[in-house]
């Protein structure tokens, strides 16, 4: 397969710049992957489409403020965006933007508190800097550190950002960008889902930003995916065995929760376990454990719309796409949703 059969068109106008007024108030469009029907909905409609016996997958993982703006002490702007705290805390895994690439041992200073904070940049690892804080980064990222919104987003992280982009069941930080997929879910619709005896349970996956990162090569099979950490947890795969043994399915919020699951199922039956994750999933994929996806609409020739294909079939992507566009749907990380059914 090659990049181009993954491509689209999409006008600007459509691509979401600020959330729905309220979480649940999205479009959702429901495409069967077998039979290839799709259904224009309200995400609100979602409980309806559930029954009791299935289980919900959310990936509870916390947006980091991990944007940092300031200025090379030799002068110069600079940006960073940590991609990942290393252990002990005070280091960190950083994409940095600046006219000239700091070199090691150069001062970092970022600013947006009393005094700036510096960091030094001690190597290079591939495309990353590693940056020494001599501080918890954690903390320096809550004091100063600014929500870090996709690119296809045009305005600065504001109020409105810091509380919408992000899950209302984020527990465990380290994100640089958030599961979209469940952005939809309110607190009284978790509350209803559960009355109504579906299941909900949790993986952690931390999105790193090379969830944004091209594919660069025409044949997309040399591509290589970001590693990521995931943990599933013990009480999670037991949802999802229970789920299984009585005939529910299990649904996947976001393509985070999908490649989780998918890595921790890898020997073929779902694992408890942690690590890092590259899975990447194409057409010709056997899926193992997951049975219906709900999901942002994604961007032209990107790794997660080659995920979606393999999941509901490329043909019925291109044309629930192509109705998408056509309907005025809302686009990416604040846009509308779309609940899939595998195709087997």
């Amino acid at each position: 397969m090659n990049l181009a059969d993954f491509d689209y068109h999409l006008p600007d106008a459509l691509i979401a710049q600020h959330p729905a007024a309220e979480r649940t108030g999205s479009r959702l469009l429901h495409l069967d992957g077998n039979s290839g029907v799709f259904v224009d909905r309200q995400f609100r409609d979602l409980p309806g489409l559930l029954r009791a016996g299935d289980v919900l997958v959310f990936n509870n993982t916390q947006v980091i403020k991990a944007r940092l703006h300031g200025a090379k002490e030799s002068g110069g702007k600079v940006e960073a965006l940590v991609e990942r705290i290393l252990a002990g805390g005070t280091r960190a895994l950083a994409h940095v933007r600046a006219s000239k690439s700091p070199l090691p041992g150069s001062k970092l200073l970022f600013s947006g508190a009393a005094e700036p904070v510096m960091a030094t940049m001690i190597a290079r690892a591939d495309d990353l800097f590693e940056l020494d804080f001599g501080a918890s980064v954690h903390e320096i990222l809550q004091r100063i550190g600014e929500v870090p919104l996709p690119p296809y987003i045009e305005h600065g992280a504001d109020d409105e950002d810091e509380a919408r982009y992000q899950t209302v069941y984020a527990r465990h930080p380290g994100s640089v960008a958030a599961p979209t997929a469940g952005l939809h879910f309110d607190e009284p619709m978790l509350a209803t889902l559960r009355a109504q005896g579906v299941g909900l349970a949790y993986v952690t996956l931390h999105v790193g930003a090379g969830t944004f990162r091209p594919v660069r090569d025409d044949d997309i099979s040399k591509h290589v995916m970001h590693s990521e950490w995931y943990d599933v947890p013990a009480e999670t795969v037991a949802a999802i065995a229970a789920a299984k043994a009585g005939g529910g399915r299990v649904i996947a919020v976001g393509t985070t929760s999908m490649r989780t699951l998918e890595a921790a199922s890898r020997s073929g039956a779902l694992q408890a376990e942690s690590g890092e994750t590259k899975i990447f999933i194409t057409p010709g994929y056997s899926f193992r454990t997951v049975d219906r996806l709900i999901t942002n609409f994604h961007l032209p020739k990107s790794t997660l719309l080659m995920l979606v294909s393999a999941f509901a079939g490329m043909e019925n992507i291109q044309r629930a796409y192509a109705h998408a566009v056509a309907e005025k749907y809302r686009f990416f990380s604040y846009g509308d949703a779309m609940l899939l059914e595998k195709r087997i």
